[in-house]
C-alpha cells in the first residue's frame, strides 16, 4: 500500500522510469559482450539497486510527510517543534530553518497581541483622559446659563471653563506628538542648542502658574553649554518636565536647574523642594497613563512619558530620583556619541 501511494508522486514515477532505461540499455550492451553478465547485470542490478533507490527514496519521502505533518499540526494547534529527533541532512536544515522561521512567527505573533492589548488600555485611557474634563466642561457650562448667577461667580466658572478647555486641548496636542512618535514619523533638527535659552523659553508659558504659585527659578549654569539636538522638540520635554515639578510642590517652592557640559555629553538637572517621588512610583514614572501616588490629580500621567521619547529619541536618557535633602530630582544627558 505504501509502495503504491510512493508511485502516484511524479518525480518518484521519472526517477524509476530513467533508471529502469539506463539499466536496461547497460544490460542491453553487457550482453552483447557475455550474455550471462548481461543477464546477471539486468536481475542484480535492477533488485540491488533499484530497490535500494527505492527505499531510500521512500524513507526520504516519509521524512518530508512526517515533517509536512507535524508543520500543520504547529500551524493549527500553534504546539510542538518540528523534526526533535531528525538526523544530520537536508531535511534536519531544513527543519532547523523551518523553527527558526516559526519562531519568529510566534514572537510576531506575540508582539502584535500585545501592541493590540496596548492599543486597546490606551484607548480606554485616552477615553477616560478626555472624558473627565468634556463633563467638567459641560457641568460649568449648564451653570453659566442660570439667570440669577452672580456676576463675580459668573467670571469664575468661565475661568475654570477656560481652564477645562485649555487641558483639553493640551491632552490632544500632546496626544497626537506621542503618535507621531511612535509612528517614527518625526524627523528631529540637529543643531546647536544653548541650554540657557532652552531653560529661558521651556520657563515662558509656566512663568505665570509659577508666580502665583511663589515658585522661584535658580539657575547654575556653565558658559556656553549646549548639545546638538532639534530646539523645539527639546523645549516640549524640559516644560514637561518643568510643568511635572511645578504640580507636584508647595506653594513658596524652589526649583532650580543646572547645566553642565564635558567631552562626553551635556547634563541637565532640573531639581524641585517639593514631596519628593514615591519609591513605588519610582519605577513607573515614565509609563504612559502612569499617574503616582503623589500626583495632584490633574495629571494626565503623559507629560514625562512624553519627554522620555522626545530625549531618547535624541540619543539621550532621563533619570528621575529623589534628592537627599528632599524633592524630585531629573537629569538629563544628551550623548555626543551614540551610546
Amino acid at each position: 500500500m505504501r509502495l503504491m501511494k510512493l508511485f502516484r508522486n511524479p518525480e518518484i514515477k521519472t526517477s524509476a522510469l530513467l533508471f529502469l532505461l539506463a539499466e536496461i540499455l547497460f544490460s542491453v550492451c553487457l550482453f552483447f559482450i557475455c550474455g550471462g553478465a548481461g543477464i546477471f547485470a539486468a536481475v542484480f542490478g535492477t533488485l540491488l539497486f533499484g530497490g535500494l533507490h527505492l527505499l531510500i527514496t521512500a524513507k526520504r519521502y516519509q521524512s518530508i510527510e512526517r515533517l509536512s505533518e507535524e508543520l500543520d499540526l504547529i500551524l493549527h494547534r500553534g504546539a510542538g517543534e518540528l523534526f526533535k529527533n531528525s538526523e544530520e541532512g537536508e531535511l534536519a536544515i531544513l527543519s532547523s530553518e523551518l523553527n527558526k522561521l516559526l519562531n519568529r512567527l510566534k514572537e510576531q505573533s506575540e508582539k502584535l497581541e500585545h501592541d493590540k492589548k496596548f492599543l486597546a488600555d490606551s484607548l480606554a485611557d485616552i477615553s477616560h483622559q478626555m472624558k473627565t474634563p468634556l463633563t467638567a466642561t459641560h457641568l460649568v457650562l449648564e451653570e453659566l446659563f442660570t439667570e440669577e448667577l452672580p456676576v463675580g461667580e459668573r467670571r469664575r466658572l468661565v475661568r475654570e471653563a477656560v481652564t477645562l478647555l485649555e487641558r483639553i486641548e493640551w491632552l490632544v496636542y500632546a496626544l497626537l506628538k506621542m503618535s507621531r512618535l511612535d509612528a517614527g514619523a518625526v524627523e528631529f533638527e540637529k543643531a546647536e542648542i544653548s541650554v540657557a535659552r532652552l531653560f529661558a523659553e521651556a520657563l515662558a508659558p509656566l512663568e505665570i502658574p509659577m508666580e502665583l504659585r511663589g515658585i522661584q527659578v535658580e539657575r547654575k549654569l556653565g558658559e556656553k553649554v549646549s548639545f546638538t539636538g532639534d530646539f523645539e522638540w527639546s523645549k516640549e520635554a524640559v516644560t514637561n518636565i518643568l510643568k511635572n515639578c511645578m504640580e507636584h510642590m508647595e506653594k513658596e517652592g524652589r526649583i532650580e536647574l543646572e547645566g553642565s557640559e564635558n567631552a562626553l555629553y551635556t547634563e541637565i538637572v532640573i531639581r524641585d523642594t517639593g514631596v519628593g517621588i514615591d519609591r513605588e512610583d519610582l519605577p513607573h514614572l515614565f509609563e504612559r497613563f502612569y499617574r503616582g501616588k503623589n500626583s495632584a490629580g490633574t495629571g494626565a500621567g503623559i507629560g514625562l512619558s512624553l519627554a522620555r521619547q522626545i530625549i531618547v529619541s535624541q540619543n539621550g536618557t532621563i533619570r528621575a530620583e529623589n534628592h537627599p535633602e528632599g524633592g524630585a530630582q531629573f537629569t538629563v544627558r544628551f550623548y555626543k556619541n551614540v551610546v
